[in-house]
């Protein structure tokens, strides 16, 4: 009779006789709920619900019962059921507690799957979770985008600093001006004070025309200050004026040019232990860190990755031309279990290699970078056959596992694997991970 009811609402369904038959058939295919009856020969209802949360805690399942005492339903609810329902099952009831899960659940409609819906005046972006931190973070955003409030975004390499700032930008009141991002590390001292303030011509060799700098750029707009942790003492100090005065001089120019811009800024670092450490300057911190915003890792935001590895599947698929319907439940699994040194980013990088090298229409976990793959199998480095892995797979599983062992710690984990950190920084921009 469900059977008949749900394909009649537009469901795609199938049925299992019992419970050992629904964990055999979640093993080989991925389903968007569950539901199932507390009572069933062989394997209980709370049973299948434990084996099957066990294997993929991403699939929602809904218990039904004649029995609606608290027991049974305290039981389904701790061992990770969505919702309790009692029979003789009403029909209403059913249909909205269906639509509601897969909705929480992201599953049913694509773009609640991949946004987080929040007050209609703040459009998050390209910003994808549902979970607790997300959701803080969410909230947070919506409150400091409309000020002109400095920012400063913390948080580990790939957790998405710049897709906030971009947030933060659109969603304020210079939305309508230039967002101009500058990446600090990535220039040297000098370079970096031309791009950041511009140069006269013949102010240093090479310099034949004058150029604005990335400041003037975003006169009435944004600017974003990415890494900003990296930069010498010296470029501390003329950014700290810049800051101070929203003014700016060209290397070699002797006049002030006044600017109009709101400032972000980016690190992975802690800023406050560096300016203990005498590595940066008190007072720019404290001109930086007006607002602070702390992106959490993806590891403590796990119930984001069917999330996002689902947005960069299809992404990756329409880019590619491939038509991917989805994960097998043993590849979410080595999703849901991967610690994710790199973050989203590194999630977004392993589900593209994933769909380009796919045959068939589900990613599996064979499909997936060794390092991921091998994290449901409850394998470590010193435990991997490396004649069935390439040099490079090796050296990954390496870096990832001494990058997880020093807690993120780059310059810990350079010096563990006795290499620098421009090299650490190097390779793993080459996996993915940065």
């Amino acid at each position: 009779m469900l059977l008949t009811l749900l394909a009649d609402w537009g469901y795609r369904v199938e049925g299992a006789e019992d419970g050992d038959s629904a964990v055999v058939l979640c093993r080989q295919r991925p389903y968007d709920l569950i539901l199932m009856d507390v009572r069933m020969a062989g394997l209980s209802g709370i049973e299948a619900l434990k084996e099957i949360k066990a294997y993929n805690p991403a699939i929602p399942i809904l218990i039904m019962t004649a029995y609606s005492n608290v027991e049974s339903a305290v039981e389904a609810i701790k061992a990770g059921a969505y919702d309790y329902l009692t029979k003789p099952l009403d029909f209403d009831e059913l249909k909205l507690t269906l639509e509601r899960a897969l909705d929480h659940t992201s599953l049913r409609d694509e773009n609640k799957a991949l946004r987080v819906t929040l007050a209609a005046s703040f459009d998050p972006g390209g910003i994808i979770g549902s979970s607790p931190p997300m959701r803080q973070l969410l909230d947070m955003l919506s409150t400091i985008a409309p000020s002109e409030a400095t920012v400063l975004i913390t948080g580990e390499s790939g957790t998405g600093k710049e897709l906030i700032a971009k947030a933060i930008h659109a969603n304020s009141s210079r939305r309508n001006g230039p967002y101009v991002a500058v990446n600090c590390a990535a220039l040297t001292e000098t370079l970096l004070e031309s791009e950041l303030f511009g140069h006269e011509k013949g102010a240093f060799t090479g310099a034949e025309r004058r150029r604005d700098g990335r400041f003037q750029m975003a006169d009435k707009g944004t600017i974003f200050l990415d890494e900003i942790g990296e930069i010498s003492m010296t470029m501390q100090v003329k950014l700290l004026r810049a800051i101070q005065e929203r003014e700016v001089q060209r290397v070699g120019g002797d006049h002030a040019i006044k600017v109009d811009v709101r400032i972000l800024a980016a690190t992975n670092r802690d800023l406050m232990h560096e300016v203990e450490l005498g590595r940066f300057r008190q007072d720019l911190y404290y001109r930086l860190n007006v607002v602070t915003l702390s992106l959490p890792p993806l590891r403590d935001r796990v119930e984001d990755i069917p999330l996002l590895a689902t947005h960069f599947l299809k992404k990756f698929a329409s880019k590619n031309g491939k038509q991917v319907k989805g994960f097998t439940p043993e590849a979410m699994d080595r999703l849901l279990k991967y610690p994710w040194p790199g973050n989203v980013r590194e999630l977004e990088n392993g589900v593209e290699r994933a769909v380009v090298l796919l045959a068939g229409e589900y990613i599996r976990e064979q499909d997936l970078p060794s390092a991921i793959a091998l994290s449901g199998a409850g394998a470590s480095p010193a435990g991997v056959n490396i004649q069935d892995m390439t040099l490079d797979e090796i050296e990954r599983v390496a870096i990832l596992d001494a990058l997880e062992g020093a807690g993120g710690n780059k310059s810990e984990t350079a010096r563990k694997l006795g290499i620098t950190r421009k090299t650490l920084h190097a390779k793993l921009q080459r996996y993915g991970v940065l």
